[in-house]
């Protein structure tokens, strides 16, 4: 077992999870927010937020401090520009999330219940869903390449 191990493992756990989740989110939660209407659209937009938090946050922040732990520090079997390009994911996320997704979780939040906005919401959220699935493809290929390399 080296030092990187428990890296590794923290890291293919965070982005498996964050993987199932935006699958689960892009195919049954985001397309459902169309269902809700009138005042409860806006009462269910915050509270979907609060508690989204609570489950993305810790697993999306261990997945940073891992991927830039890994990119700054690549185990054996791993070179640093797949490091790097685990890393490029990441960020990739966390901009999608922080420029694209919450703004119009706001915009809800606000707003109510609006057709364009949630069909945004459920458009762009695919790049999510792409970049989640590739960095859980990711992390496992690392786990594994650093078992056999050490």
């Amino acid at each position: 077992m080296t030092g990187a191990d428990p890296i590794l493992a923290a890291q293919a756990i965070a982005s498996g999870a964050m993987c199932g989740l935006i699958w689960f989110v892009q195919i049954v939660h985001y397309p459902m927010f169309a269902r809700i209407l009138g005042e409860h659209a806006r009462k269910y937009a915050k509270e979907h937020q609060q508690r989204t938090t609570l489950v993305v946050g810790p697993l999306m922040l261990v997945e940073l401090a891992a991927a830039l732990m890994i990119a700054v520090y690549p185990p054996g079997g791993i070179g640093r520009g797949v490091a790097m390009f685990g890393l490029v994911l990441v960020l990739l996320l966390w901009l999608s999330t922080a420029l694209v997704q919450m703004p119009l979780h706001a915009r809800l939040e606000r707003e109510g219940h609006d057709p364009e906005v949630i069909e945004a919401l459920v458009r762009t959220n695919w790049v999510r869903t792409v970049l989640w699935s590739v960095r859980a493809l990711l992390s496992v290929w690392m786990l594994h390449t650093a078992a056999w390399a050490g």
